[in-house]
């Protein structure tokens, strides 16, 4: 009887693991079963000036935040940069859209390390860099900052 037991239960583990074998594996060696390949990631700065000085906050930063950016992607700290202008929907609403590529997240461990010495190279010292943005909070707002990964539908 308890032999009888032994190897009814014995089958029965047997038949789960081969069952539990023969089901399909949730990610394939392909990798994910997602709808979408992952890219790089970007920083989405979105903008809006005052009325009038969108041409004033693009001279700006032509001479500080450009040559940053030159130089964070001659480092490959950065992928590249983009800058979008444009109208605004509304009175709430952005009129430029700052992208920033990144390889991936990864990127942005110790990002500031990488950073701080380009920032200080071109814009000069943190006193410097302050006074230029007090300046800039006379001609624009910064209405929001997100980061998102860029994906290619399969």
């Amino acid at each position: 009887m308890i032999k009888a037991k032994l190897l009814a239960i014995t089958t029965l583990t047997f038949s789960l693991a081969v069952v539990c074998l023969a089901q399909p594996n949730a990610t394939s060696p392909k990798g994910s079963n997602a709808p979408y390949n992952e890219g790089p990631v970007w920083t989405l700065t979105m903008i809006r000036t005052k009325t009038g000085l969108g041409d004033e906050y693009l001279k700006q930063i032509t001479g500080t935040v450009k040559p940053v950016y030159d130089e964070e992607k001659k480092q490959k700290v950065i992928l590249d940069y983009k800058i979008l202008n444009g109208e605004a929907s509304g009175p709430q609403d952005f009129n430029i859209l700052i992208l920033v590529e990144y390889p991936n997240w990864a990127a942005f461990d110790n990002l500031r390390d990488k950073m701080d010495p380009i920032v200080e190279k071109v814009m000069g010292t943190e006193d410097q860099r302050r006074a230029t943005a007090v300046k800039r909070l006379d001609i624009r707002e910064i209405l929001a900052t997100k980061t998102m990964r860029e994906i290619t539908l399969k």
